[in-house]
């Protein structure tokens, strides 16, 4: 069986997407991502309580945690304008990021954080650019 140019194209370029897919452990981490909750505290503080601390939403801890996880993933591996969402007990939320940009040598990306709790929404909004160590810091 011969495979043409355009169909050898093809298989590679699913061949690299599938090789790149990752999932999702419990906690709502992704490997890959973080490779070990350990290191996750890093990625996480580098987001200096993301925007998600501007929203006025009163979370708990695990709750800020689950946020801030998900700022995180939308900010380093989601499409621009997909929500990333989380749950924890009686709060929800979704996270979308823009389109990166250019700032000089790193990718940034303007995101909004919205919070439910309690049937009332809350919503912070900022940027962040991204790293060479692969962490994210929050534009003022």
């Amino acid at each position: 069986m011969m495979i043409s140019n355009t169909g050898l194209v093809a298989l590679l370029v699913c061949t690299f997407a599938l090789a790149s897919c990752q999932t999702t452990q419990p906690g709502g981490l992704q490997r890959g991502v973080f490779g070990s909750s350990a290191s996750a505290s890093v990625y996480i503080r580098a987001l200096q309580g993301g925007v998600v601390s501007k929203s006025g939403a009163d979370l708990s801890n695990g709750q800020k945690q689950r946020a801030l996880e998900a700022e995180y993933r939308a900010l380093e591996t989601s499409p621009s304008g997909l929500k990333v969402t989380w749950r924890d007990d009686d709060a929800a939320g979704e996270v979308m990021a823009a389109a990166p940009y250019q700032v000089g040598n790193q990718n940034c990306r303007q995101y909004r954080h919205t919070v439910t709790m309690d049937g009332k929404s809350y919503q912070g909004r900022g940027a962040a650019c991204r790293n060479d160590d692969g962490t994210w810091t929050p534009l003022n």
